[in-house]
């Protein structure tokens, strides 16, 4: 496989992958990482009949590539970086403190945007299928992940349509099961691997959330 039409094509191939390891019946969530993860999340949440909600991670993009992860942060406080490339990419620790602030405001305000008053998801007990729409370095989704051991679920599982040798191991030793149908020898970027990659807005993860209704497994 090459790659993906866009970003629901792919939740759809993945939706059903991940239906190999959640048995039906089994108290389960899907978590998107927003912006991109959620249309991806919410495909498999309709494979799996079960809810769809978001949970908060903000990647730590370097200074002029936003796109090469220094790190990430996620809901709880978590914190996750890279101190190696962090050091050789020069940065003084005053500029990379002042990126982790800016990008803790830009989570905390999307996370009151995507959730509206609701309280976050009720995870504990649970099966949780945390979905991003690739992984390069996976500095993003292990964030994520360790953030959402605190609150105690069942089982996690972290799922992506793509994802890099380097980003699978990374992600592989945090959870319980990793899903991913695509790993490119040739990967660079995760949008290399979508026909169509375009920026998910915040209208389309509230619309998305609020359109997924658990019901019975496809």
């Amino acid at each position: 496989m090459a790659g993906y039409p866009d970003r629901r094509a792919a939740g759809r191939v993945l939706g059903d992958q991940v239906a190999l390891v959640v048995p039906e019946g089994e108290p389960t969530i899907v978590l998107g990482l927003p912006r991109g993860g959620v249309p991806v999340a919410a495909e498999v949440a309709r494979r799996l009949g079960v809810p769809l909600d978001t949970f908060g991670v903000r990647k730590l993009g370097a200074p002029g590539q936003p796109e090469f992860a220094l790190g990430a942060i996620a809901t709880g406080g978590i914190r996750v970086v890279n101190e190696a490339v962090v050091s050789r990419l020069g940065l003084a620790r005053g500029e990379f403190d002042a990126l982790v602030a800016r990008e803790a405001a830009e989570l905390a305000r999307r996370e009151h945007a995507y959730r509206d008053g609701r309280p976050p998801p009720a995870i504990a007990g649970k099966t949780v299928v945390l979905v991003d729409d690739g992984l390069a370095t996976g500095a993003t989704m292990v964030a994520a992940v360790r953030a959402a051991w605190v609150p105690g679920p069942a089982r996690l599982i972290a799922a992506t349509p793509v994802a890099s040798l380097e980003g699978a191991a990374a992600v592989r030793a945090e959870v319980d099961e990793f899903v991913c149908p695509l790993y490119p020898p040739d990967f660079m970027a995760v949008g290399q691997f979508y026909d169509d990659f375009a920026a998910t807005s915040d209208d389309e993860v509230r619309d998305l959330v609020g359109a997924v209704r658990p019901g019975s497994r496809r």
